[in-house]
């Protein structure tokens, strides 16, 4: 086998060497995480923290910018446009890129597409919470009414997951239910508070506090097990509907054609920030999410797998895209 020129060589060392300049470089200035939920939501508690776990290592500041609303589209849109600098990074859930997908009929995104995977960040489960004043105290119980009279009460939903979980509820459990959307979960359970709305199945990031302080009744948690967070509550699953079980997940996109190198040192920031005492302490403990990072790669894999499953529960769930 011939050896390379040296000219051969020098050429590919400059065209390297931009690439590798700007990761070394990255970040030299503000990050900003585009956050597709308001305020207080467990996406926006976790793209906090783990800002701080950046900042503390990089000493430059992480912007959030919340923009909430249309299910996650005017997020995601602004990060599909941005400068693929590594500076404008999308913290989302499989709202955006696992749902909508087969939620909607036309997206003004492509999930695949329009990002680079950057990394998972972390997984979680739900809560089905009603007013302390709704007659029911159980999963059964609240079965029970709905079945007496199909159609009379309602659930809120504020992101995908929680819309799903409601879903799969009618569909496993055989009753109907009224669907109300709302721009986000932390709306739906302040007219849940409110007594206008029934019941809903929220991150627990957002339900729980509601619960431990006395204002929402906790029946069930989605997950397959019981939260250490809340472990007198049952699933909804030992409940009475058997084989329930519904989550979500976070993660972080950069807008496509980022480069390589970029994602790279983007993934070791926010892994090391997910790993971090500092983020366990302020966000995943507190809400009972497991730290679950990966790779670009692995994000993709998981991804892609994610969107089958979540396409398969919308059709037997009998959705319709809107």
């Amino acid at each position: 086998m011939k050896s390379l020129k040296p000219t051969v060589l020098v050429a590919a060392a400059l065209a390297l060497a931009p690439m590798l300049g700007q990761a070394q470089a990255f970040p030299d200035k503000a990050i900003t995480f585009v956050v597709p939920f308001a305020a207080g939501t467990a996406t926006d508690q976790i793209a906090r923290a783990l800002g701080n776990g950046i900042t503390a290592e990089t000493k430059q500041p992480v912007v959030i910018d919340n923009k909430a609303g249309a299910s996650g589209f005017i997020a995601s849109q602004q990060v599909a446009k941005a400068p693929a600098d590594g500076y404008t990074v999308l913290i989302t859930t499989n709202t955006t890129h696992a749902a909508n997908e087969h939620l909607f009929k036309k997206l003004p995104y492509d999930p695949v597409k329009d990002y680079a995977p950057v990394a998972a960040l972390g997984k979680g489960g739900q809560i089905m919470v009603v007013n302390p004043s709704f007659p029911a105290k159980s999963v059964a119980e609240f079965i029970a009414l709905a079945k007496k009279d199909p159609g009379k009460y309602s659930f809120g939903s504020g992101s995908s997951s929680s819309r799903m979980a409601g879903e799969l509820l009618q569909q496993m459990a055989g009753i109907q239910l009224l669907h109300v959307p709302y721009k986000s979960n932390t709306l739906a359970v302040t007219d849940l508070l409110g007594g206008q709305i029934h019941m809903m199945i929220t991150d627990t990031a957002t339900g729980l506090p509601q619960v431990k302080a006395g204002k929402l009744r906790a029946l069930g948690v989605s997950g397959a097990k019981r939260s250490p967070l809340a472990p007198d509550v049952p699933t909804i699953a030992e409940a009475g509907v058997k084989g329930y079980e519904m989550g979500y997940w976070f993660a972080a996109y950069a807008p496509a054609k980022t480069p390589p190198a970029v994602v790279k040192r983007l993934n070791e920031m926010l892994v090391k920030a997910a790993r971090s005492e500092a983020a366990k302490t302020a966000f995943y403990e507190p809400t009972g999410t497991e730290v679950f990072t990966s790779s670009p790669e692995e994000l993709a894999k998981f991804q892609a797998a994610e969107s089958q499953k979540w396409g398969r529960i919308v059709k037997a769930a009998g959705i319709e895209a809107e």
